[in-house]
Formats: structure tokens, C-alpha cells, sequence
């Protein structure tokens, strides 16, 4: 029995991952050479936004944050504080000649039993966060949906054993059909004849105050449902807000990018691939991938992928304006990703 969690793009904590690789998408957009490591933290009518940026550009912090605030559907006012700093020499210097940007542990994953080479329960969280979304944006008999949710399900085996939506709403809107609604645009057609289980549409009745309105939000606290929902490890490091020079980021979508290849290329029917740097070291000091079947798929990786992080960067051309997209419904899964792309050798 396997439980998995996902969020929309209106969950305070996500607020804050967009609004940070928004502000990271357009520093590299003027300076693609550009060093950001930006935090966002949010709560009620409050954004802070600090952290290191070192790049040839100026950004006007606070109006990229306002303007993703609204597009996610957000209409009351915010204030934003801005504290940022230029990037430590100490890390800047070592970055500089290709090394790593910090120390840590990064892992990447890949199954056959999706075509999104995801496990199926994170694929199905995703799918109802993504629909729950997709219905406020698009289906004129949803306009009393509001930004802020939560997914979850509950598989056993083939089988889906229990299914939570929460869903903000317009204050006054009918709980029954709130659930009828739901129940029957979103959660059967998502979960299909894979169904049966239970069905939980906001269990707690109402859920009209959401957002920094109900709740703070911060950047990486929702690192689970950006990877593999808890399924198998995670290093601990964030990515949003972070360049392609900090392996948090880059390190996980070469590891991701490799197990993938792996799976397509027929070699396993999952892999997981795990690395580890030293701040300043441009060379791995672990690199390892194996199968759920404990097959040693280590000499496969290191002849066909190269983690050093300049290779990683170039390999996958990560110093694209590309990221605030990654900030909702998974870091992987989607063909538009270039650590999602199949290599078949």
C-alpha cells in the first residue's frame, strides 16, 4: 500500500517555488551566467524574498513577485520585502572553475509502469492537482473554484483504496455539489477503472480562506511532491530558486535524466541512480545506479553520463529561463523538460 501527496499551483508553498524560479527565469534571461539562490516565505499579505544573487542584470524583484501572485489567481494586495545579497566569494571562486556549488546527496528515478517512467500513485496525485486546476482555469461551471488545494491517494497494488481532494472555494458555494462535481469531472475520469475506493472531498466541509490567507508558504517544503512522493530517497536539497550550478538542482535532473535512459534503453524496469558532491569538486565522490532487482547498473552509467556539474549544465542546457514551469505538479513526467528526453543508444 503506497500513499502519495500533491498540491496546486495555488498552495502557499508553491506560491512561493514559482515566485522564486520566476525571479530566477529572468535573471537568466538577461544574464544566463547568472548565480541565484533566492528564498521566498509568504504569509498573510506578506512576501519576503531573500537570498544571493550575483549576475550582469537588474531584476525588479518585487514586480516579478506581484505579477506571478496574480496569475495564479490571487487578487488582494501584497506586500513584498526585498533582502538581497551578492553571492559569497568563498563558493563564488570554486563555482567559478566548474566545481560544485554546494555539498549534498542527489537521486534520480525511472519506472516502466508509466509512460511518464513515474510510479503510479505520483502520476495519479499529479493528474488530480493538474485537473483540480485545470477545472478552475478552463470550465466556466468551476468559476467558484479558488486557487489553493490538495491531493492525495491511496493505492494497493493495481487497485486506488482512498482519494482526498481539497479544493478552495467561493465562500457560500454548496458542499454537496462542491463534492458531486468533483467526484464526478475530476477523481473518476482521473482515476478510471481503477477505482472503487474511498473518496474524500473536502472532509473538513468548508475550505474558503486559502493561500498566504490561511497558511505560510516557503520555498522548498514541498520536496516530496516535486520528486517521487516519498517513494524511494530524497537528498533533502530545494530546487527552486537555485541556478544550474547548485547540484541540489542539476545533480537531480541528471540523476532523473540517467535512470530514465536507463529504463527506455531496456537495461531494468526501474533504477535508481544516486550521486554525491563536495562543495568545490567538479568530480562525484559516489556514483552509483541499480535496479529494484539489485543489478548493478554503475559501469552503464559512468561510460554514458558525466556529472560533472559544467557537463551537467551543458549536457542538458540548463541556462535557459525554463524553471518557474517546474514549480508545479513535479519536477518530472513532462516531455518539455530536457532531463525527461530519451537517448537511445
Amino acid at each position: 500500500m503506497k500513499t502519495v501527496e500533491s498540491v496546486t499551483e495555488g498552495h502557499p508553498d508553491k506560491v512561493c517555488d514559482q515566485i522564486a524560479d520566476a525571479i530566477l527565469d529572468t535573471y537568466l534571461q538577461r544574464d544566463p551566467a547568472s548565480r541565484v539562490a533566492v528564498e521566498v516565505f509568504g504569509s498573510h499579505g506578506v512576501l519576503m524574498v531573500g537570498g544571493e544573487v550575483t549576475a550582469k542584470a537588474e531584476v525588479d524583484i518585487s514586480q516579478v513577485a506581484a505579477k506571478v501572485y496574480r496569475d495564479i489567481g490571487y487578487g488582494d494586495d501584497i506586500e513584498v520585502f526585498v533582502n538581497i545579497e551578492k553571492q559569497s566569494p568563498d563558493i563564488s571562486r570554486v563555482v567559478d572553475t566548474g566545481g560544485a556549488g554546494d555539498q549534498g546527496i542527489m537521486y534520480g528515478y525511472a519506472t516502466s509502469e508509466t509512460s511518464e517512467f513515474l510510479p503510479w500513485p505520483v502520476v495519479l496525485a499529479n493528474r488530480l492537482s493538474w485537473g483540480l486546476s485545470d477545472l478552475r482555469r478552463n470550465h466556466r461551471d468551476f468559476g467558484w473554484l479558488r486557487p489553493d488545494g490538495k491531493t492525495q491517494v491511496t493505492v494497493d497494488g493495481g487497485k486506488v483504496v482512498s482519494v482526498v481532494v481539497s479544493a478552495q472555494h467561493d465562500e457560500g458555494a454548496s458542499m454537496v455539489d462542491i463534492r458531486r462535481l468533483l467526484v464526478k469531472h475530476l477523481i473518476e475520469p482521473t482515476v478510471g477503472g481503477r477505482g472503487g475506493g474511498r473518496f474524500f472531498v473536502n472532509p473538513t466541509g468548508s475550505f474558503s480562506v486559502g493561500g498566504f490567507g490561511a497558511d505560510t508558504g516557503l520555498t522548498g517544503r514541498k520536496t516530496t511532491v516535486d520528486t517521487y512522493g516519498g517513494l524511494i530517497p530524497h537528498g533533502g536539497g530545494a530546487f527552486s530558486g537555485k541556478d544550474p550550478t547548485k547540484v541540489d538542482r542539476s545533480g537531480a535532473y541528471m540523476a532523473r535524466f540517467a535512470a530514465k535512459n536507463i529504463v527506455a534503453n531496456g537495461l531494468a524496469g526501474n533504477c535508481l541512480v544516486s550521486v554525491a558532491y563536495v562543495i568545490g569538486r567538479d568530480e562525484p565522490v559516489m556514483l552509483k545506479a541499480v535496479s529494484g532487482e539489485g543489478k548493478d547498473l554503475t559501469p552503464y552509467l559512468q561510460k554514458h553520463f558525466d556529472f560533472r556539474p559544467r557537463a551537467i549544465i551543458e549536457r542538458l542546457g540548463l541556462r535557459r529561463p525554463m524553471y518557474r514551469q517546474t514549480a508545479t505538479y513535479g519536477h518530472f513526467g513532462r516531455d518539455e523538460f530536457p532531463w525527461e528526453h530519451i537517448v537511445l543508444d
